[in-house]
């Protein structure tokens, strides 16, 4: 009993540490963000993506506005926003990239035009934008990972539904899986992820945390279970890598957790770029 006093209070004094915090909550990010990363990429949803990233403003400035909770903010609008995309699809005059455009456009102006007038107010636009993950707290670590742990819990009660919707939406309502609603949830889902994000990895990097880890796992996975375990461990080394080339380099938390998922994306086409030139090679060999 005494030894597991002893480990718990070990573990909480590590948390005073400021890195072990941004440790901790970026990993946190990352192992929700890599599964959910797979559908974006699979559903060619990127753009998605930006768009609630930018709606993350006007839920940043409608949080100070009413003197609530950003991160509920962020999510209330988020969803909102992702309702709203499901509902005008249904209406065939404007194409879902234009719907996307409008949102997120929208969203955003309307997010900035609100903090300008809020002049009583002192806003870190670049800490909104790139995130500012050394400044988390336990509050934010708890946050993270109870949202993160219902978003993944979700996306596995939903995961059949939403695979097959993925791969034909047609064939889906077919077998009576109700693609649209299952949509609605992932697009939730991915509405909760970007607002608990938000102090992580900024407005502007959201997405790169969501689709750079998977896109990398997609080149070195044999199914869509293996590829999404592999976006969450590669979400997490580059949480890992960017935080501690942060810190030796001294440049931007945020940025460098993306410039990290870069790099190994990049490491990710090595294999395969190598066996391809080798195959050639060899079969250029064999010519008489």
């Amino acid at each position: 009993m005494a030894a597991m006093v002893l480990k718990c209070s070990w573990s909480i004094k590590m948390l005073d540490d400021f890195f072990t915090r941004a440790l901790v909550a970026g990993i946190g990010v990352a192992l929700v963000a890599g599964p959910l990363g797979c559908f974006i990429v699979w559903r060619r949803m990127a753009y998605f993506g930006d768009t609630l990233s930018h709606a993350a403003l006007l839920g940043v400035a409608l949080s100070l506005l009413l003197n609530i909770n950003t991160t509920l903010a962020v999510g209330a609008v988020s969803v909102v926003i992702a309702t709203l995309l499901v509902l005008l699809r249904r209406n065939d005059t404007f194409s879902s990239d234009a719907l996307l455009g409008l949102l997120s456009h929208s969203a955003l102006a309307l997010g900035l035009v609100c903090l300008a007038f809020m002049t009583w107010v002192r806003v870190d636009l670049l800490g909104l934008l790139f995130g500012d993950i050394l400044a988390v707290t336990r509050i934010d670590i708890a946050l993270i990972y109870a949202g993160g742990g219902i978003v993944l819990l979700v996306l596995a009660l939903i995961w059949r539904q939403l695979f097959a919707a993925t791969v034909s939406p047609d064939l889906a309502a077919g077998e009576g899986l109700r693609p649209e609603r299952t949509e609605l949830i992932f697009m939730i889902l991915t509405a909760i992820v970007i607002a608990i994000s938000l102090k992580i990895i900024g407005a502007l990097l959201i997405t790169a945390l969501l689709i750079i880890p998977a896109a990398a796992a997609r080149r070195l996975s044999t199914s869509p279970e293996q590829m999404a375990a592999l976006a969450a461990i590669i979400g997490s080394a580059s949480v890992v890598g960017g935080l501690y080339a942060s810190l030796n380099y001294d440049t931007p938390s945020g940025p460098s957790i993306v410039v990290a998922a870069v790099v190994l994306f990049t490491l990710s086409l090595v294999p395969g770029g190598l066996l391809v030139r080798w195959m050639r090679t060899n079969r250029s060999g064999d010519r008489p």
